[in-house]
């Protein structure tokens, strides 16, 4: 069962903690993102874990090293550790996914840069991150073993 505490406003999303990697003695770990239209993730890769992508609502375009496909609902990608990719939501009414890695990194990379969230949905609109906002966010992705190398898909 999820509590409001599990639920986390990560950039534009909203993270729901599903499984932590601290619950079992592997490091699995769920991490349900809410994104609306557009969201996309700077393009990037993980130094030590590899990330199970499935799509559970929406349409994403994903970029896994110089390649770009479409996937919509009950679509699984897996994404090896040291594979550069990214994805993009096309859906307008925004997409959900679950991410399942192994090793707890990437969710405490996601615990690192978020704030408890306010309401059950993606966080109000921002705007674009300021160059302080964009080097904390690489500094602390390395911290957690991911290595960004691009920008998001446009």
């Amino acid at each position: 069962m999820t509590s409001p505490a599990n639920q986390l406003w990560f950039l534009d999303s909203l993270v729901t903690i599903r499984v932590s990697s601290s619950a079992g003695q592997d490091g699995l770990s769920v991490l349900e993102h809410q994104m609306p239209y557009g969201s996309s993730a700077p393009f990037h890769f993980h130094h030590t874990e590899d990330e199970l992508l499935q799509v559970l609502e929406g349409e994403y375009r994903v970029k896994i090293r110089d390649q770009e496909q479409r996937f919509g609902p009950g679509a699984v990608l897996l994404v090896p550790k040291g594979v550069p990719h990214t994805y993009r939501v096309e859906s307008k009414s925004g997409g959900r996914l679950l991410s399942t890695t192994v090793g707890g990194e990437f969710e405490r990379f996601v615990l690192a840069l978020s704030r408890p969230a306010e309401r059950p949905e993606p966080p109000p609109p921002a705007g674009p991150p300021s160059d302080d906002a964009i080097q904390r966010f690489k500094g602390t992705a390395a911290k957690f073993g991911i290595e960004i190398i691009g920008p998001p898909l446009r």
